[in-house]
């Protein structure tokens, strides 16, 4: 149920002490981050909000028949790609946690900004490059957070507040502080996985949606390997079968004000 290993996600992603240093929250060393604040997302229309969650979240809470698909990392621009076209094809809904020294969500803003806007697709902060977050010194976790929020608000007018993910799950005290210092104050964890943090079968997919497919479930799944690319339809047909409502996190929980 782990994110993908740490050797493949960061190749290519390093950042290096002198680079951290550079993007620590403090005046002088902020990435700049441009425009205002964003623009609030238009909802799933009959999903009822509940107040947003004090700490870590694994499941939504409370009665009701909706999934939440997280979707994680990006390695793959063309995996990215084809999340963004199933979303556009068939009206699904994703919260995308994004690794973000990935090309793939650069790449792919002309398609994905639009999702984003409407509230289709949300954004939420997975790191930089995906690393241990609790092996970390506490300046490289910092840059972790405001590197990744920087391109997210400059790229896309968001900033994935309040809701990160820690890469494969691992955080303490000391991580969900330093998260909370930059606006992420609700970790996301999951109850649920597509198992695609590594290269598995289409049949392997397909049974771990029938497993985990549940109401009120966060389920989540990777945006690297093709595989999931041919299941798309299988997987709504699920949704469906079960009378499911498939929701961002905005859609279900109430922002603070």
């Amino acid at each position: 149920m782990l994110a993908a290993g740490a050797l493949s996600l960061t190749a290519g992603c390093s950042l290096d002490n002198d680079e951290a240093e550079r993007h620590v929250l403090r005046p002088a060393a902020s990435p700049v981050v441009h425009g205002g604040p964003p623009v609030p997302p238009s909802r799933q229309p009959g999903v009822a909000r509940i107040p947003m969650p004090s700490g870590v979240v694994s499941a939504i809470p409370g009665e009701g028949d909706n999934i939440a698909l997280t979707i994680d990392d990006g390695t793959s621009a063309d995996v990215v790609a084809a999340y963004i076209r199933f979303a556009k094809d068939s009206g699904a809904r994703f919260t995308f946690f994004v690794t973000a020294c990935y090309s793939s969500w650069t790449v792919n803003k002309s398609m994905l900004q639009p999702l984003v806007d409407r509230g289709q697709i949300q954004l939420g902060n997975h790191t930089w490059d995906h690393p241990d977050l609790t092996r970390l010194s506490d300046t490289d976790v910092a840059a972790q957070f405001a590197r990744t929020k920087a391109l997210l608000r400059n790229n896309f007018g968001v900033d994935g507040t309040p809701f990160y993910r820690p890469p494969y799950g691992y955080r303490d005290a000391r991580i969900d502080a330093l998260a909370a210092d930059h606006g992420y104050a609700v970790p996301v964890m999951w109850y649920g996985t597509l198992g695609d943090h590594r290269i598995i079968t289409e049949q392997e997919l397909v049974a771990n949606a029938r497993k985990y497919f549940t109401a009120q479930s966060i389920v989540i799944g990777h945006a690297n390997q093709r595989p999931v690319t041919r299941v798309y339809d299988q997987l709504l047909q699920i949704i469906r079968d079960r009378r499911l409502t498939m929701v961002t996190l905005d859609d279900v929980f109430e922002r603070r004000h």
